[in-house]
């Protein structure tokens, strides 16, 4: 009876445009179980051998002695190096910045072998200390599990786009534990994008993630954020200082990276093992930028660093941070940013209580204000970072000066210095881009299969006077005509009926359709899989105003036309 009742090419047509919410939703909370599952399969593996490595904690690299501070990194390094170069499957390119190139490119297609790359290649350089974050390659595992998916099943193109922002949203909810933010940061920095369609199914992926991680570890919070006394409105120019400050720091850390990525034409081996040296000889003096570093950032709230320590440590990770990343290291970069951001905001803490007479006790205050600063001026993703800031916190008292700090340092960063986001900025390094046009972004809503017309018919090139007659009653839009496998066109049937309104014909006189007055146009493929948008470029690159759809048995299943796209932008730009 089920099997009766679902169809899997019937659940591909209903997937043709965002308003399908119940399949999209079905779609959302598979990605939100795998991704959950997945992203616990990354944790533990990175924390069960640190487990075993450090003392006490999994993020206790303060407790190793100098030479095991450096040689974890260096280890790290080398053994990154020989898997790069002996291990063929691990040559994938991954990252964030390589997920938002197949989004724009690639219509969201992520082989299944860049994620096995990315979770190999990451937990290795966690394990070993990298200077890096483990929220970047979370959020590429997740985008590659539900691309794999949508492959999987063979969903059209506009719906593999949404399935990416399921499995990001969904994986960076369960590696922060913020579902809100999951699901803003996959509209703001991935789909670019926000619709009330678009919105519930990545809710579903996003709190499903983070159910399934709940499960398996616990519901609290990765910072422990001391509550602070009420904000007292004479500080508010100093927030705004603090703004600037760390828009100011996000640029330095960015322009750092794309400037260090100039050296990609260096083995990747020997950038990787270089990338572990630095790392290790910093460490032997501030083992705190080892690792997520997500033990420091506590202390920073809780005011436990004194000024010449903090001060240390954010020197050290604003400049290693972004050159091992640069070099090549393969993890991420928004854990880090939290970091800096939040030493960043404790010294500027110090700095108000002794220049203006801050209290101390909003130390810690200050440490979550530039966190959250940081990451929107890095990202260029301000609501995301608010909402963020508010989960990790649990703090609803940040709220109003976590606005004013993060609308602050994202002008600063975005237009005192005209710096994109850091993920904007590395794939124009590369020439590339991944934003959309507005007209473009309603288009990749819909796949062609939600337009095209299948109204249409086969012919042979002669038929006869009643043939002709009967096409023509069939009422029919469009007609194939084949005189051979390499000889077709396509014309208005209404043509006929003009040719034998004009014309006075025998009734056995054959009709060469062929020869009739007619506005013909090529054969013009295209998979049904496609967006309107693909579908439109398809037409300008080939200067036609009709495409001909196939499914992916090569079978023809329908006719787009340019008007048939312009009238579906006509009536969805306003919705």
């Amino acid at each position: 009876m089920i099997k009766a009742k679902f169809s899997l090419h019937k659940f591909r047509d209903q997937l043709a445009s965002y308003e399908a919410l119940p399949q999209l939703v079905a779609l959302g909370l598979i990605c939100g179980i795998g991704c959950g599952l997945l992203i616990a399969l990354f944790r533990l593996a990175i924390d069960l051998p640190l487990a075993y490595l450090l003392p006490e904690h999994v993020e206790n690299f303060e407790a190793l002695s100098s030479g095991q501070a450096f040689a974890f990194p260096v280890i790290g390094g080398l053994l990154l190096a020989l898997m790069y170069k002996y291990w063929p499957l691990i040559k994938s390119k991954v990252g964030v910045v390589h997920l938002l190139e197949r989004l724009a490119y690639h219509q969201g297609h992520i082989p299944a072998k860049n994620l096995i790359a990315q979770f190999v290649t990451a937990v290795v350089a966690l394990i070993s200390g990298q200077s890096v974050g483990r929220e970047g390659p979370a959020i590429y595992m997740g985008a590659s599990l539900s691309s794999i998916l949508g492959q999987f099943l063979q969903v059209p193109h506009n719906s593999q786009r949404l399935l990416l922002a399921c499995g990001a949203a969904a994986a960076i909810s369960a590696a922060f534990n913020t579902p809100l933010a999951g699901v803003i940061f996959a509209m703001e920095v991935i789909l670019l994008d926000y619709t009330i369609a678009g919105f519930t199914p990545i809710i579903v992926a996003s709190v499903s993630s983070t159910l399934v991680i709940r499960l398996i570890f616990s519901a609290e919070p990765i910072f422990d954020a001391p509550a602070f006394a009420t904000l007292s409105y004479l500080e508010i120019p100093w927030i705004l200082v603090l703004g600037v400050a760390i828009g100011c720091i996000a640029v330095l850390f960015i322009k750092l990276m794309l400037q260090t990525r100039k050296v990609q034409h260096w083995p990747l081996a020997y950038r990787l093992i270089l990338a572990g040296v630095l790392t290790g000889l910093i460490a032997i003096l501030y083992p705190q930028v080892m690792g997520t570093g997500y033990d420091t950032i506590s202390e920073s709230f809780a005011g436990k660093l004194d000024l010449s320590l903090l001060l240390g440590i954010l020197l050290a990770k604003l400049i290693l941070t972004p050159i091992i990343l640069g070099l090549g290291v393969p993890a991420g970069l928004i854990g880090p940013s939290l970091f800096i951001g939040a030493l960043a905001g404790a010294v500027l803490g110090f700095a108000g209580h002794y220049f203006i007479g801050i209290p101390l006790q909003h130390v810690g205050l200050y440490a979550m204000l530039g966190m959250g600063a940081m990451m929107a001026a890095v990202l260029n993703a301000p609501l995301a970072a608010l909402i963020a800031l508010l989960e990790l916190t649990y703090s609803p008292n940040i709220i109003f000066p976590g606005m004013i700090a993060i609308v602050i340092s994202n002008l600063t960063a975005r237009y005192v210095f005209n710096t994109p986001s850091i993920f904007l900025a590395s794939l124009q390094a590369q020439g590339l881009d991944y934003r959309l046009e507005p007209m473009a972004q309603i288009l990749t809503r819909a796949s062609v299969a939600k337009v095209m017309t299948k109204n249409f018919s086969t012919s042979d090139a002669k038929v006869s006077l009643q043939q002709a007659q009967q096409l023509v009653e069939d009422d029919l839009i469009w007609l194939l005509v084949k005189e051979s496998e390499q000889q077709t066109n396509i014309f208005p049937v209404t043509n006929i009926a003009n040719f034998l309104h004009r014309d006075v014909l025998n009734q056995d006189e054959l009709i060469d359709l062929n020869r009739i007055p007619a506005e013909r146009y090529e054969v013009v493929k295209l998979n049904l899989r496609a967006t309107l948008h693909e579908a439109l470029l398809l037409m300008d690159l080939q200067s036609t105003d009709l495409l001909c759809i196939y499914n992916h048995k090569e079978q023809l299943t329908g006719l787009l036309s340019r008007s048939q796209i312009e009238n579906y932008y006509n009536n969805k730009q306003y919705v």
